[in-house]
């Protein structure tokens, strides 16, 4: 008896078997085709892709694109056409692509909502890169910071400032504030000034400042340098003293100058106040 129930165990077990597998090669049968078709699809794809980002970064490059455009544009360009590519591979497989879109939308919409700040980043990295309201070499003023730009990215752009610190200035508040480039016009004027005392004669404090700006080999003659009386406080006479200059020179300039009409205002016996405002912003 009890080798009886044995044996139609086991042959319950080998039937059951025997359906499952005839099941599992009528399902390969099946899903073959499509499985085949659908890895077609994805190896042909990802070598359409890759020659598609290649055509379109040879022709932003043929066409002299910003460099930080040409890099953004093809990179969203490379994970549009990868998505694309995986929905439809998926689809092929027989899957219901419409509850995985679904998926992906209400993930957007939460990244979106929790990554607010990096949006608007992002936003105003865009409408730099587009409008260029300065490129990268340029020295700028912005945010209470001044540098040269040494990177533009798409969430930040990187200053270099005058003492070799490096800052990093969100796209966002960049984009919507006060910008000052002081190297796109190419030259730029200086406004320093000199506090005299009230013995001066102008005049002759004028033309010796003049002389000065005028024999200086990098002062430019056009725009022409200036110098007038900028304002009269109680104990000095504010010189104003505007020489102009190339952009990679204004320092050199701004320097010599003040160190110039010192040595001239003593040889000629005018007395400087014990202070002097500078200021470079012209």
């Amino acid at each position: 008896m009890i080798f009886y129930s044995t044996t139609m165990t086991t042959k319950l077990y080998i039937g059951t078997f025997s359906s499952y597998l005839n099941g599992f090669w009528e399902l390969v049968i099946e899903y073959s085709p499509k499985l085949i078709s659908a890895i077609l699809i994805l190896i042909v794809g990802l070598y359409a892709i890759r020659f598609i980002n290649r055509l379109v970064r040879r022709i932003m490059v043929k066409r002299e694109l910003d460099p930080t455009l040409s890099k953004f544009l093809a990179d969203i360009l490379l994970w549009v056409l990868r998505v694309l590519l995986f929905v439809t591979f998926i689809s092929k497989l027989g899957i219901e692509t419409s509850s995985f879109v679904a998926i992906l939308g209400a993930a957007g919409l939460a990244v979106g909502l929790s990554l607010q700040g990096s949006l608007s980043n992002f936003a105003g990295g865009m409408l730099i890169i587009l409008f260029k309201p300065f490129k990268v070499g340029d020295t700028i003023e912005a945010q209470g910071v001044i540098g040269t730009v040494s990177e533009i990215q798409i969430f930040v752009t990187r200053l270099i400032s005058g003492n070799n610190q490096t800052i990093f200035v969100p796209n966002g508040v960049l984009s919507n504030g006060t910008i000052i480039n002081y190297s796109m016009q190419g030259t730029r004027k200086a406004d320093l000034v000199f506090s005299l005392s009230y013995d001066t004669n102008i005049k002759i404090a004028k033309e010796i400042v003049m002389k000065v700006m005028l024999e200086h080999p990098k002062v430019l003659k056009n725009p022409a340098p200036e110098v007038a009386v900028k304002t009269l406080t109680d104990n000095a006479i504010h010189l104003a003293i505007r020489p102009w200059s190339k952009n990679e020179d204004f320092g050199n300039v701004c320097s010599d100058i003040l160190e110039n009409c010192k040595e001239a205002f003593d040889e000629a016996g005018i007395s400087i106040q014990p202070y002097m405002i500078e200021s470079s912003k012209g």
